[in-house]
């Protein structure tokens, strides 16, 4: 339900849409056919926006996991006279391995349920509210031996449900209670189709336990071919490189900075945004974490993305758009639905996101980071791929002198952020060490006198001599987290005393009690209320101290980060300062990107050398 901790979700994707399913067995969330889709079911939101559950009545305990290298999610009921698991997946296309995972995928969620031992009572209530809730369809119900299939009608969508044993309907829900005996099973399956189309044929038994174990195939095949890190915390990191993949619209190459919306960074605050868009920011670090994770041949299709999405905006003179829809859309205007109560309350529940429009300097550099990284991956560029990029470079030299918003997307007026330098100084610089692939040589010159401007301007407006550390902006005194990534990207070596006053700032002005780290100082946003740790920056404190050769206490910050993980290993974007519970969107990219990069610099920096920024060995 929509009172539920953030914390209580599993995650589901086919690399199209997602799906949150509660420990309770309830699918609380889920999007057809895309990511950022109306949704089918969102109690997450309001108790009245659908859900489907399927559950154990009078469970007395409840375990979960991913069935091993996957997004196949299996829960284990335990009742006073038997034991249920509850096997649920979003299925992928049919026989997809290795790099082809997500293609074709038939907008199909898969649910088993199976008494393993004694016999249980398993309640199943299925009550689907498309277009966020808005409407009640008609439901339509076709008993085929002791099975049901339900079809919805109204609205743009269809939806079909099949279940191998009876349902009773009741307007717009539907419900059934069905004793299990062990070796019993309960299989339901829902499709997506749109409403002018002939309806999806029903899923027999065998057919959706068929479907099920390919696509747990299917992941394990894509982790078999990709999976590459051996370091410390293996697992955390296959997982992280998992979920990143999950966040990923197969059919462009788009990654989306969460699968949800309107979950509150701060309670009460208003600070409810709808993360399942295309950041560049977000896609670029994603792709370069997905470098340590797990081999990223996708790199060349979001590049393919990109361009698409962003060539115009270049060539018509205009700034690098932030993000984009994954299918490349430009316009993501953001409105409210008023007649949801938001998660725990927390109103407005928002779709789009107006930072569309804002103007922020960091995207170039990340996205040429990127690229820098995986070069290898991404091989030679076509004549269109260089000129987006070598566009991307000049329009950072042309543009860094500019204030604008920064990275957290501040909503007031524009500031010269530290950060936003300091990633346009990286646009620079990788562009000088790609201009080969590039072929863009004779741009070297200017890219690296411009390089050598930015440089100077940070050291010099960017730190703050009376405070000791980099700031958030020239000439403020705010503590700002992003100023951790100075020694991370190479503009100084981790031993620098500048390096090592702004570590010291941030420990102690934005350290929390349990050693999470904050965004930045309160009330310097301009909203209200106090907003949680955010965990991204708290392994980019991790990264920061190992780059200083403080490799055992970045290995205690590390271990503080990965305390924000649920019992699956699954983070939000924030961490609640007061009871340690999720804030913020779920899973959040940036807080897995900040788990596998951090772990791969303690991994590399562990004799104890002060680290600068290097390039991942190739693996190839």
């Amino acid at each position: 339900m929509s009172d539920l901790p953030i914390g209580e979700y599993g995650f589901l994707s086919d690399c199209h849409s997602a799906a949150l399913v509660s420990r309770a067995g309830s699918v609380d969330w889920l999007c057809f056919p895309r990511f950022d889709s109306p949704s089918v079911f969102a109690r997450l939101l309001d108790d009245a926006a659908g859900h489907w559950s399927i559950t154990a009545a009078a469970a007395t305990g409840i375990q979960r996991a991913y069935l091993p290298d996957s997004l196949v999610l299996r829960t284990e009921f335990t009742t006073a006279t038997g034991i249920l698991t509850l096997t649920d997946a979003l299925a992928l296309g049919a026989d997809n391995r290795g790099h082809e995972i997500g293609a074709g995928a038939p907008h199909l969620l898969l649910r088993v349920a199976e008494c393993v031992a004694g016999e249980v009572d398993v309640d199943v209530e299925y009550v689907p509210r498309p277009e966020y809730g808005v409407g009640r369809p008609l439901l339509e119900r076709d008993i085929n031996g002791e099975g049901t299939t339900l079809t919805t009608r109204g609205g743009p969508d269809r939806l079909v449900l099949t279940s191998t044993h009876p349902l009773d309907v009741d307007g717009a829900s539907a419900s059934g209670r069905v004793r299990l005996r062990a070796g019993q099973s309960l299989a339901g399956a829902l499709s997506w189709s749109r409403s002018w189309q002939p309806p999806p044929a029903p899923c027999a038994a065998e057919e959706i336990r068929g479907r099920l174990q390919d696509t747990l195939t299917g992941w394990r095949s894509w982790s078999a071919e990709h999976q590459r890190f051996d370091g410390p915390w293996a697992e955390e990191v296959r997982l992280a490189g998992i979920v990143l993949q999950g966040l990923t619209f197969q059919p462009t190459g788009a990654i989306v900075a969460a699968p949800t919306t309107s979950l509150p960074e701060a309670p009460g605050a208003g600070r409810n945004w709808d993360y399942r868009y295309g950041w560049i920011r977000d896609a670029s670090l994603t792709l370069r974490a997905l470098w340590v994770a797990a081999c990223p041949d996708e790199a060349s299709t979001f590049l393919d993305w990109l361009v698409g999405a962003a060539f115009t905006d270049l060539q018509a003179g205009r700034p690098l758009q932030i993000m984009y829809g994954v299918a490349g859309e430009h316009d993501l205007t953001e409105r409210e639905l008023p007649y949801l109560s938001g998660w725990h309350g927390n109103r407005p529940v928002r779709i789009g996101n107006d930072a569309w429009s804002q103007h922020q300097l960091d995207v170039y550099g990340e996205l040429l980071d990127a690229v820098h990284t995986l070069a290898d991956q991404i091989g030679e560029l076509d004549k269109v791929q260089r000129r987006f990029l070598i566009g991307v470079a000049d329009a950072a030299a042309a543009a860094w002198l500019q204030p604008d918003q920064g990275i957290w997307e501040l909503r007031g007026a524009p500031q010269h952020h530290l950060y936003s330098k300091l990633m346009c100084w990286v646009a620079m610089d990788r562009a000088i060490d790609l201009a080969g692939l590039l072929q863009a040589r004779d741009r070297v010159e200017d890219w690296t006198a411009t390089r050598e401007a930015i440089a100077a301007t940070i050291l010099t407006d960017g730190f703050h001599e009376e405070v000791g550390a980099f700031t958030q902006a020239f000439g403020s005194t705010v503590i700002d987290a992003s100023a951790l990534m100075v020694p991370i990207v190479g503009l100084l070596p981790g031993d620098d005393p500048r390096v090592l006053g702004t570590i010291k700032a941030v420990k102690d002005r934005l350290c929390d009690e349990r050693g999470f780290v904050r965004r930045y100082e309160d009330g310097s946003d301009g909203f209200a209320g106090t907003e949680g740790a955010f965990v991204l920056c708290t392994f980019w404190l991790a990264h920061a101290l190992a780059l200083t050769g403080q490799v055992d206490e970045a290995k205690e910050v590390f271990a503080t980060a990965l305390t924000a993980g649920n019992d699956l290993g699954l983070m939000a974007e924030e961490v609640d300062p007061r009871t340690g519970h999720m804030l913020g969107n779920f899973p959040q990219a940036f807080s897995h990107v900040g788990l596998v990069t951090a772990a791969y610099a303690i991994a590399e920096l562990a004799d104890g050398s002060a680290g600068v920024h290097r390039r991942p060995p190739s693996t190839r």
